[in-house]
């Protein structure tokens, strides 16, 4: 089949260099010339586990191309919107002009009886009153949200745990359409839910707030253990295991960043509002406001372990990315705190394996390392994103660079007992 995928960011980049390497015939548009040009030469805008490697094999087969022009995707039978909706600036609900502008850009290049694919995520009825400006064209609308997650990116797309078609008028085209585009994971007996536009809108936005409010009720409880003496580490554990609660995603720390969860958690409301029906996700407030405190937290527990005053002290700064595997500094925990500490007149310096470069066009005023670099002569050592660089590092080499073995494990997740062992003086968050 011949697809188009309009907008090649995360999303976009991935969808299309997989689609491709199936045997797909993909055109990847984005206004973007040089995110094109870069994708047209193999290298990925932003860093992702093995998509380097898929874009440089699907772009050698001849299955995939990159352009700038929305003509491109004329002949194609399907043509997936994946462009950003990032939260609006004036507000919390989601700004809707780039799916908007994608979709008008392609309306004049469409023909009679091609699926238009919403993998946006957007809020509920949007889809309704795009399939209203779709339908002149001959052309039909299906919402088939994405559930990628960054770092497993390219396992998601290529082996998703379920595919989700909201079909409107033009139904059986559009359900048709896309089980040929999704074939070999149909063939793997991928469940399959088709159901109206609605839903679909719903399962991505719902899925995040069921998440999000997941990591904020054990962060919360990680507050209820500090007071208490209680160790969240081992009452995740003894909940988890009851199966109708689960032991993923419940562990405590800085709490959760990046471009989905609190764009879309505040994005949710915003619409509920908009419906009349805030009330219903009104908890979505305070799940947001227990993430943003564990931030403080770490401030304010770093204030306190260097005698009230950070002014001068020197902090390292163990990953900036909001989670490992990812270059993605938006919204990251990490690099708030980082910031935080860095204008009380900390002398922060932070290191991380892939999201320097982005840190640092954010932040320019931070200080960038190696580990090393970092960690020496520092009065106080902060893990804030658990990449295994990081995790896996000798806490006896560690404390042989630093002034004073001080650390706080601000993700729960270096092996504590032997960083006690080496004579570290160790804080977790809610535990111990």
């Amino acid at each position: 089949m011949k697809l188009s995928v309009i907008g090649c960011g995360y999303l976009g980049a991935v969808h299309a260099a997989a689609m491709a390497s199936i045997g797909h015939s993909v055109v990847g548009i984005d206004v973007d010339a040089d995110k094109i040009a870069l994708l047209n030469s193999g290298r990925a805008p932003f860093f992702e586990p093995g998509l380097t490697e898929l874009l440089t094999e699907a772009l050698a087969s001849g299955n995939l191309t990159f352009s700038t022009d929305f003509a491109d995707a004329a002949g194609a039978e399907a043509h997936f919107v994946a462009v950003g909706t990032p939260q609006s600036k004036d507000g919390l609900g989601a700004d809707l002009r780039y799916v908007n502008a994608a979709v008008d850009a392609l309306l004049p290049h469409v023909a009679p009886g091609d699926v238009i694919v919403g993998k946006s995520t957007v809020p509920v009825g949007t889809a309704e009153g795009l399939a209203q400006r779709i339908d002149p064209t001959g052309a039909v609308l299906a919402w088939n949200p994405e559930f990628l997650r960054e770092g497993f990116a390219v396992e998601d797309t290529l082996r998703p745990d379920r595919l989700v078609y909201g079909v409107g008028a033009g139904a059986e085209r559009a359900e048709s359409v896309l089980d040929a585009v999704y074939h070999v994971a149909l063939d793997a007996n991928t469940p399959k839910i088709v159901t109206g536009y609605a839903t679909a809108e719903l399962v991505k936005v719902s899925a995040n707030a069921f998440l999000a409010t997941k990591i904020s009720f054990i962060n919360a409880m990680a507050e209820i253990s500090e007071v208490t003496g209680a160790d969240v580490t081992a009452l995740a554990d003894a909940i988890g295991m009851d199966a109708r609660i689960g032991r993923r995603f419940l562990n405590a720390g800085v709490g959760f960043g990046g471009g989905c969860l609190p764009k879309d958690i505040r994005a949710f409301r915003a619409r509920a509002e908009e419906l009349g029906v805030g009330h219903s996700v009104a908890f979505l407030e305070e799940v947001d406001a227990i993430n943003l405190r564990r931030r403080d937290r770490v401030v304010d527990l770093t204030t306190a372990l260097l005698d009230g005053d950070v002014t001068g002290r020197k902090v390292a700064v163990l990953g900036v990315a909001f989670k490992p595997n990812s270059d993605d500094i938006r919204d990251s925990p990490a690099l708030d705190i980082a910031s935080r500490l860095a204008a009380l007149g900390a002398n922060v310096v932070a290191t991380d394996p892939e999201a320097i470069a982005n840190a640092r066009r954010m932040e320019p005023d931070l200080t960038f390392g190696t580990i090393e670099e970092a960690l020496t002569d520092a009065d106080i050592v902060l893990l804030l994103t658990e990449w295994k660089d990081f995790t896996g590092i000798d806490p006896v080499w560690a404390a042989s660079l630093v002034k004073t073995p001080l650390v706080i494990d601000g993700r729960n997740a270096l092996p504590h007992t032997q960083w006690i062992d080496a004579m570290w003086e160790y804080h977790g968050l809610g535990r111990r």
